[in-house]
């Protein structure tokens, strides 16, 4: 008798559908001239063939591939990231052969990327694993300058895809204009950067009421910045959401961190950033953000001490023109969500 109380609560459980909950991990990671040893004559790229002035040759850039594979493993702790923003490629051979051709092989990851007209031939991409994200399609968006026709910039990606969850999730991947000439004198090409993503965004959300949008990327600006903070209004996340406001994950964390993504002589920036639409913070939906999770990722080996600012750097394929044998000149970024799956 004593055994029926507990065959009940079995038979109750059977009964009800289960509810299988899984992580999604996302990253963005500046590669920091992830170029091949091939000269491209429609490319400024010769600095980085065997003849240029890096001397960069094959073991070189094999040694990159399995050093940047090396953080995505470690970032992804028990799994890769199920999206991997990236910027600062060259082509898809360069892509092809990071995630063939390094530790990262076992993971499948399929990838999509620009071809845009930037001068130097570097773009950005986006890579997936297919059982976690069902790629539907992408587009490429331009970004122009009415104040100077011949500037050229690396376009935007947006890929539209769906999770486990059935959600669609629209991303968006970027890299805006550097900060070459000055912060200040450069400021109105990423505003102008950040307004052709705010006007597609906008678009995006007047077509679907509750998107979920995920933007990342290298924007050259802080958080605070006028191309961040007002032209694409990402404020800091709250309680209360709105389903058409972007948030910005990295805002909050940039106010109490000592380090940053990205080092500039003695000052630490915050130009790395994950921003989502308000309908990813509610927690009711299927698929949703978890905002406490995003960090600035960095382990010891990804490091090295700053000898003339103090502190410590991110250790570098190259400082200056001294092949360092490092990573990156930033730290990744990530956040993770949560996916809600109903089992009949």
């Amino acid at each position: 008798m004593k055994l029926k109380p507990l065959i009940y609560f079995v038979l109750l459980c059977l009964a009800i559908p289960l509810q299988g909950q899984t992580s999604f991990r996302v990253m963005f990671y500046n590669l920091e001239n992830l170029f091949d040893t091939e000269n491209d004559s429609l490319k400024n790229d010769d600095e980085f063939t065997p003849e240029g002035v890096r001397h960069w040759n094959n073991h070189r850039y094999y040694t990159k591939l399995s050093h940047l594979a090396k953080v995505i493993t470690a970032l992804g702790e028990w799994e890769t990231p199920a999206l991997i923003g990236l910027c600062e490629v060259e082509n898809n051979r360069t892509i092809e052969d990071l995630i063939a051709h390094s530790p990262l092989r076992k993971m499948q990851y399929r990838y999509v990327m620009t071809e845009s007209e930037d001068a130097r031939g570097i773009d950005v991409a986006l890579l997936y694993q297919r059982d976690q994200f069902k790629y539907l399609e992408h587009e490429s968006i331009r970004i122009d300058f009415p104040y100077n026709r011949d500037k050229k910039t690396r376009d935007i990606l947006h890929i539209t895809g769906k999770v486990i969850s059935g959600d669609t999730l629209d991303v968006f991947v970027c890299h805006f204009p550097s900060r070459r000439g000055g912060k200040v004198q450069s400021a109105r090409d990423r505003i102008q950067a950040a307004a052709t993503l705010k006007s597609r965004v906008d678009s995006l959300m007047n077509f679907r009421s509750k998107a979920n949008v995920l933007i990342m990327g290298d924007f050259n600006d802080e958080p605070n910045d006028k191309s961040m903070a007002q032209i694409l209004d990402a404020q800091s996340p709250t309680k209360t959401t709105d389903p058409r406001q972007l948030y910005n994950l990295i805002l909050e964390i940039s106010k109490i961190n000592e380090t940053g993504s990205y080092k500039f002589q003695d000052q630490w920036n915050f130009i790395d950033q994950i921003l989502v639409s308000g309908n990813l913070l509610n927690r009711k939906n299927a698929f949703h953000v978890l905002p406490e999770t995003a960090t600035i990722f960095w382990k010891d080996f990804m490091v090295t001490l700053d000898k003339k600012y103090g502190g410590i750097r991110p250790k570098k394929t190259f400082h200056g023109y001294k092949y360092e044998q490092g990573y990156s000149d930033h730290f990744p970024v990530y956040v993770d969500f949560i996916e809600l799956k109903v089992e009949n």
